[in-house]
């Protein structure tokens, strides 16, 4: 029952916050930016901070319920929003990163609700192993960052679009110029990217010790290298070639698809499709 509170408070204050944002900042005619109409002030950053403070306890209790670890792919998914705005609430306090509200709030209102509509069946092992927990969180941060940078591409597309129409919305009026938001996207994938090497080396030299069998070739393991070669020549194109814009947004965007089928994907058709756990 406490379960279930955590994660309908938690929910119910990501909408609310959400519609605080769409009322006071994000409707209607331009405001003064003196005060970023996006930016995180007073008590909605207190109350944003109350939420992931709840949210973080929802997925404890999902987690370590019955003192094992039970990870699937709504837990995933949770996981990593409720990553990515602990990330974005920090991040907000030193760079403009304006627009992600309406993203990320509901997003993450809705993936909070996900783990009692599918309860993850999957009974994760070697959780006492050093190398599994440094894995894991690695995996998990890669995975939240990769999301506010999918996330900040979708804001970038809109605002590119607007201005080829030659009428900026309201609704994107607030938003740092374009280039200032591809100098911050370029930053998170340059810190995922470094987090998602990691994991894909740890997962590769310590397969026996993480997952108690030799290194080999699945689902997960094709996914996870398609999606870190598509970063890796995102940068090489950036670094050699310039690469920017809408060739950087499509590159950003078919990586972190990759990244999610290898693992909320896969993960997704067993448990809700085949209806058995993954492993």
């Amino acid at each position: 029952m406490l379960t279930i509170l955590l994660h309908l408070l938690a929910t119910a204050l990501y909408l609310g916050l959400t519609t605080h944002f769409w009322r006071t900042r994000w409707r209607g005619a331009v405001r003064s930016q003196t005060q970023p109409q996006g930016a995180l002030q007073g008590w909605a950053r207190i109350l944003l901070l109350v939420t992931l403070v709840l949210h973080g306890a929802a997925l404890n209790q999902g987690i370590f319920a019955d003192g094992a670890m039970r990870f699937g792919f709504s837990v995933s998914l949770s996981m990593m929003l409720w990553l990515a705005i602990a990330v974005y609430w920090i991040e907000s306090l030193y760079t403009r990163m304006d627009g992600l509200q309406m993203l990320g709030f509901p997003l993450a209102a809705i993936c909070t609700l996900l783990p009692l509509i599918w309860p993850s069946p999957h009974l994760q092992a070697h959780t006492d192993s050093l190398a599994f927990r440094a894995h894991f969180v690695m995996a998990m941060l890669a995975y939240s960052l990769f999301s506010l940078a999918a996330m900040h591409v979708l804001l970038m597309a809109a605002v590119e679009r607007s201005l080829h129409k030659g009428r900026l919305l309201p609704l994107l009026s607030s938003l740092p110029p374009l280039l200032t938001m591809e100098a911050l996207l370029f930053r998170l994938i340059y810190i995922a990217f470094f987090l998602l090497t990691l994991t894909v080396l740890s997962g590769v030299f310590f397969s026996e010790v993480l997952f108690g069998k030799p290194w080999s070739f699945d689902h997960k393991t094709v996914f996870g290298f398609i999606s870190w070669l598509i970063f890796a020549a995102l940068l090489l194109g950036r670094h050699l070639r310039g690469w920017r814009g809408k060739l950087a947004m499509r590159w950003t965007l078919a990586g972190f698809i990759a990244l999610l089928l290898a693992y909320v994907g896969s993960h997704f058709v067993v448990e809700v499709i085949l209806h058995r756990a993954a492993n």
